[in-house]
């Protein structure tokens, strides 16, 4: 949460709601920070329709599709759309118009993290810790294998190419200096490198082969990722979706939002104000202002006297995907990622994730081992792990190329990495150049297994 004025107080309380008999729909969980039980939020909350469509229906398919789509149109109609939505529609139907009178694949990446904003005039909110690193470099990767990119990204987040420089440990100017006649010039260690990323990108751009659309929150993405993969619907198979964005799994419902800051003391209490995302608790009146001045807001201590507590209520995101697969884009190849901390669970996870949502890859990989393996599961096929060649572990300062696929088959195993046997630093050659590879292999099966039924 990017604040400076508040700490937060977690003590979770979940509540269920029977839903587990419906496909693709996680248990509504009233997910409440400190707070008492609450009453259902009104109709434009998904979690308050949940249990009428249950009780309403019985347990077959039509049923759960139909349940799907409650629970879609309730969160759509009631979170509204960003601004650019129109705009950013109307660009990806003429990129995927373009590309499909060519007969070119497209590919929707997403990357980046979601927020979730706690007021409507947005201060504060929660985020994630993706920078976009996994989504940017494999559009690259994407685009030298033919495919024609639309990349949905968090916006400020790392995009393709620019991901050389505004990644860097180093600041950008140190990589040019002045000429003798006043221009801009590349230094000599990193111009061989410099001008292969221009190349690369100019490429892209003259041959419109990558469409860049940005979002915020958590209701952005969603709407975008909504509205580009039913764009995507007449592409059929030759269509790809490349979710690798860091989306968030809880989120505050509009009727909840306060339209403006939320206030850390009462100094504003009796003024006219409007509802309040956040509730706040007024402290002991105990403090004294001497004591209030020496607050420290890096304390989360109860001790610390302070006239609020911050209490945040979040409500789960619904699980779309299961949409995705069956409506938004029944054709299409779609592959999720599954990150996870714990590699005893990791495997398990995304094989849960692929028989729940029906879809056709999930990529497995840990927090600390991402750049260096991945697990791919698949239905009806053995996990294979891709990892980064025991001789391409190190890398120079300046880079490597053209390794693309030198997957190393010598170092084999059924179970993730320790930690402990990886080298500091990253990888010589970078994951997604073997990822990618593999994805359109598994793209290519799919178009011929689909055309097959045709």
């Amino acid at each position: 949460m990017h604040t400076n004025t508040m700490t937060t107080q977690l003590t979770p309380h979940l509540a269920p709601v029977s839903l587990s008999d419906h496909a693709g729909y996680t248990p509504a969980l009233s997910l409440s920070f400190g707070l008492p039980d609450r009453p259902p939020s009104p109709t434009s909350s998904v979690s308050s329709i949940t249990s009428q469509v249950t009780m309403a229906s019985a347990s077959t398919e039509g049923t759960s599709a139909s349940f799907l789509q409650v629970v879609e149109n309730a969160y759509f109609s009631s979170n509204p759309p960003p601004k650019a939505l129109a705009a950013h529609t109307a660009q990806a139907q003429s990129f995927i118009n373009h590309h499909a009178a060519e007969g070119r694949r497209v590919v929707l990446i997403t990357s980046g993290g979601t927020t979730v904003p706690l007021e409507k005039q947005t201060v504060r909110f929660i985020d994630n810790f993706s920078a976009g690193t996994r989504g940017a470099t494999s559009a690259e990767y994407f685009l030298e294998a033919g495919y024609a990119v639309i990349f949905l990204h968090r916006q400020f987040s790392l995009l393709p190419y620019s991901r050389h420089y505004s990644h860097s440990t180093d600041c950008f100017l140190d990589f040019m200096h002045e000429g003798p006649d006043g221009s801009v010039v590349a230094n000599p260690t990193h111009q061989e490198k410099m001008l292969r990323v221009l190349r690369k990108y100019n490429a892209a751009k003259q041959g419109r082969t990558l469409l860049m659309l940005p979002f915020m929150t958590i209701t952005d993405y969603l709407h975008e990722l909504r509205a580009i993969a039913q764009l995507m619907r007449p592409l059929g198979p030759n269509g790809l979706l490349y979710l690798a964005a860091a989306v968030s799994d809880f989120f505050v419902p509009p009727e909840r939002m306060s339209e403006h800051k939320i206030q850390s003391t009462n100094a504003t209490d009796n003024l006219k104000q409007g509802p309040m995302t956040i509730k706040t608790e007024t402290r002991s009146e105990e403090a004294t202002e001497e004591t209030e001045e020496a607050f420290d807001n890096f304390d989360s201590s109860p001790a610390v006297p302070r006239s609020k507590r911050l209490i945040v209520d979040l409500d789960p995101v619904p699980k779309f995907l299961k949409n995705l697969v069956d409506g938004w884009a029944p054709e299409g190849m779609i592959v999720s990622f599954k990150l996870e901390t714990d590699p005893g669970i990791l495997v398990h996870k995304a094989k849960y994730s692929l028989n729940r949502y029906q879809h056709h890859l999930v990529i497995g990989n840990l927090l600390t081992t991402r750049k260096w393996e991945v697990v791919f599961v698949a239905p009806n096929q053995a996990d294979k792990w891709i990892r980064v060649p025991n001789h391409l572990r190190r890398r120079p300062s300046a880079g490597i190329e053209g390794l693309v696929g030198a997957a190393d088959r010598s170092w084999e195993q059924d179970k993730p990495l320790d930690p402990a046997t990886l080298p500091e630093g990253e990888p010589e050659l970078e994951i997604e150049s073997l990822i990618i590879p593999a994805v359109e292999e598994l793209h290519q099966k799919h178009i011929d297994s689909i055309r097959a039924k045709a």
